[in-house]
């Protein structure tokens, strides 16, 4: 399978596609760019910040959770207008948001880096009714974040170990229950994990950074199908569309030569690939 171009304006590091369920559309990040990105019936719109910006959930309609450089933040998609929920290690400035997702619960993961990718600057966290709690550190690049559709484990990654780990989780509470363990080991292979979601059937779709391609693992690890991508960088995929069976994924820019983009422009666009599998729509984050 093979994914073609969806949106042809090149990030720098794009990330976090969201496919808000109520709006039928999709939003993702350039993180480098500091910018919020969508494209409607009407054209291509985005919305600039002032810090990075990296991930989301949907709240309602006309609201998002954005995760900033320095914290969780309620954005009106109308009027722009933007309100602090929680800092997010505002005190540290070394450090910015990465990959994040909504969780079955209401909740929402969020991981930070170094912006330097500085090594073990990072951590991941949940911000769930009011708290923001620390789960993991120290976490280098924070990555794969995402939850198996039977509430049992969520999934995450600090991509240089090239380990994506699996922890268990309280389906009551959707907070931590036992320590996170090894669930897919990429060293033998070569791929490296950015961005992550999981499909109706419990299948994790990894978006390998150097590699051009998104990849399918079934629950006990074992690859099951890829899609290629035209960036070099895939960064994160997304499920989407009006019945979620269509694959969306960001890709990145950066570190790439001038002389490849400028033979390869689709380096850093966004992509998608039509009936791929079934996937779910993202949960409704509770503020």
């Amino acid at each position: 399978m093979n994914a073609a171009v969806y949106d042809d304006r090149p990030c720098e590091l794009g990330e976090g596609p969201l496919w808000h369920p109520g709006l039928g559309q999709l939003f993702w990040f350039d993180i480098m760019g500091k910018r919020l990105l969508t494209r409607t019936d009407a054209g291509p719109r985005h919305w600039q910040f002032d810090e990075h910006v990296s991930a989301a959930g949907w709240v309602d309609n006309t609201t998002l959770l954005v995760a900033s450089q320095t914290q969780l933040l309620r954005f009106d998609l109308e009027t722009g207008a933007r309100e602090t929920i929680a800092p997010l290690e505002a005190d540290n400035p070394v450090t910015r948001s990465n990959d994040g997702r909504a969780d079955p619960w209401g909740g929402f993961w969020i991981g930070t880096m170094g912006i330097k990718a500085e090594p073990g600057a990072g951590a991941i966290y949940r911000y769930y009714r009011g708290e923001l709690r620390a789960l993991h550190s120290p976490i280098s690049i924070s990555n794969a974040i995402c939850f198996s559709p039977d509430l049992a484990f969520a999934y995450f990654t600090d991509t240089p170990t090239n380990i994506v780990m699996r922890q268990a989780l309280d389906t009551e509470t959707g907070w931590p229950s036992a320590d996170a363990e090894t669930w897919l080991d990429l060293n033998p292979s070569g791929l490296v994990p950015d961005g992550a979601v999981t499909d109706a059937d419990g299948n994790v779709w990894i978006a390998h950074w150097g590699a051009s391609c998104v990849a399918a693992y079934q629950p006990d690890g074992q690859q099951i199908t890829k899609v290629e991508v035209p960036g070099r960088h895939a960064t994160c995929p997304a499920f989407g569309g009006g019945d979620f069976t269509a694959l969306y994924c960001t890709s990145a820019r950066q570190g790439i030569a001038a002389p490849i983009l400028d033979r390869s422009p689709e380096n850093g666009m966004t992509f998608v690939v039509a009936d791929v599998a079934k996937g779910r729509p993202e949960p409704q984050v509770i503020l």
